[in-house]
């Protein structure tokens, strides 16, 4: 069993929820853009928002952001641990740093001081592409090197009689990711923050994404994860939270099913299962929706629907549960079941 650490009014680790989180592209010293995006994140799902912090007037920036925001906000930090001090005191639930590329002992004493006075936890960010020297000369760039500067790193707040600390291991490898996390799992308690960092754009991070955090969740390791998407964030949060519905982790809002298409089909199935899952992201329902090309994978295969449309010629069945409701004109098909779904 993890340790349990405490993220504003969330927990990671123990037997908490796994939780989504995402990171602002924004300025965060523009407290409004900057709170706009986080709405739109907190719509979408989100859990947990990072933002990065350059500078003291980004910390300022985070007692602003705060008073509305929703949800647990960390503060990014490198280098300067004045920036980790400062952003605690301005309201941090959670900061993320690298103790390694903190400096002296000294000054992370500094920062664990405050974060203990504030309840604040240290999440410990290890990415394979800026280890240590001296771990890299003796490993190499590897899974071993990755699990044992994470282990270097947090046994510094240890030393220091900090416990509440959340460590990630992220490559852009697949593999090394999975390989890291599975023996950093193996020989510690720590939450881990899942994810595989630098995925990639949209298409092909989701599916590295997919791949990565889904191998690793369906193991049971992972206590809150980031798809790290060079895209919208939202896309990040909507990539996460599909990932754990598809496992069965998270059971709540829409399920969408459709076919893949063929030569049987009549409809123009594509353009209309991207309308229709489109228009259901704004819909919150605990509802099963399938969108299927033909009578053969039609009210049959999707019978565990709640609700969806099986196509014909140049028109689709309605149905719920399995059965048959009532015919619609291709024209129709989108506006129809969302307005059957919203009736539900």
């Amino acid at each position: 069993m993890k340790r349990v650490v405490k993220v504003g009014d969330l927990q990671i680790g123990g037997d908490s929820k796994v939780t989504v989180q995402s990171m602002t592209t924004t300025d965060t010293r523009d407290v409004k853009s900057t709170v706009s995006q986080i709405r739109r994140l907190e719509e979408a799902g989100c859990d947990i928002v990072r933002v990065a912090v350059l500078d003291h007037d980004a910390c300022s920036a985070i007692f602003k952001i705060k008073k509305d925001i929703n949800i647990p906000l960390v503060a990014d930090i490198h280098f300067d641990y004045r920036l980790a001090i400062d952003s605690i005191k301005n309201g941090a639930d959670k900061i993320r740093i690298n103790p390694g590329n903190i400096g002296s002992v000294d000054r992370i004493k500094k920062i664990v001081e405050v974060a203990k006075q504030y309840k604040v936890p240290i999440r410990v960010g290890v990415n394979s592409g800026s280890l240590p020297k001296h771990i890299v000369e003796k490993y190499g760039v590897t899974t071993d090197a990755m699990v044992y500067s994470a282990i270097e790193n947090a046994k510094i707040l240890e030393d220091l009689d900090f416990g509440d600390i959340v460590v990630s291991l992220k490559a852009s490898d697949v593999k090394k990711t999975i390989d890291a996390y599975t023996l950093m799992n193996e020989k510690t308690d720590y939450p881990l923050h899942v994810g595989v960092t630098e995925a990639g754009t949209k298409w092909i991070g989701t599916i590295k994404s997919s791949i990565g955090i889904g191998s690793l969740l369906a193991k049971g390791i992972g206590d809150t994860i980031r798809v790290s998407l060079t895209s919208d964030p939202v896309d990040e949060v909507r990539t996460g939270i599909e990932i754990l519905k598809s496992l069965g982790i998270r059971k709540t809002g829409i399920k969408f099913i459709s076919c893949p298409t063929c030569g049987r089909c009549k409809i123009n199935l594509i353009e209309i299962a991207g309308k229709v899952q489109e228009k259901l992201q704004d819909i919150n329902k605990d509802i099963v929706v399938a969108v299927m090309g033909c009578a053969v994978n039609g009210p049959g295969e999707a019978r565990e629907a709640d609700i969806g449309i099986a196509g014909g010629d140049n028109e689709a069945l309605l149905f719920k549960k399995g059965n048959i409701i009532r015919k619609i004109s291709e024209g129709n098909i989108v506006k129809e079941l969302i307005e059957e779904i919203e009736k539900m």
